[in-house]
């Protein structure tokens, strides 16, 4: 069993920057050959992949709305991802989410392919 368990989230103006945090859980081995995604989803939209990295490498792929902005990251020794948020912009606004699959092939990133699900923590940028 895998838990996942985000923080970070709050509330910034536009151009501000935020660090979110996903802290995992769980059989240390089911890490070195995951992927980890972070995901978001505004009212009234559906939930979309923003970023996602290879645990078990470097790899990582970014949705085309933050890329420049926005950088995931890992400490393996913390079992943790993070997601650095610069130069936010309204639109970002939304409850994020991480997210785990047992792979190496981590795109497409899509809600369904992932198995495991943090609680999500609330982004609002104001303008």
């Amino acid at each position: 069993q895998v838990q996942l368990v985000e923080s970070g989230g709050g509330s910034v103006q536009a151009g501000g920057s935020l660090r979110l945090s996903c802290a995992a859980f769980g059989s240390s081995g089911y890490f070195y050959s995951s992927c980890l995604g972070w995901f978001r989803q505004a009212p009234g939209k559906e939930r979309e992949g923003v970023a996602v990295l290879y645990l078990g490498g470097t790899y990582t792929d970014y949705t085309d709305s933050v890329k420049g902005r926005f950088t995931i990251s890992q400490d393996k020794a913390k079992n943790t991802v993070y997601l650095q948020m610069n130069s936010l912009k309204p639109e970002d606004t939304a409850m994020y989410y991480c997210a785990a699959r047992l792979g190496q092939d981590c795109v497409p990133v899509s809600p369904s392919r992932f198995h495991y699900w943090g609680q999500g923590t609330q982004v609002t940028v104001s303008s």
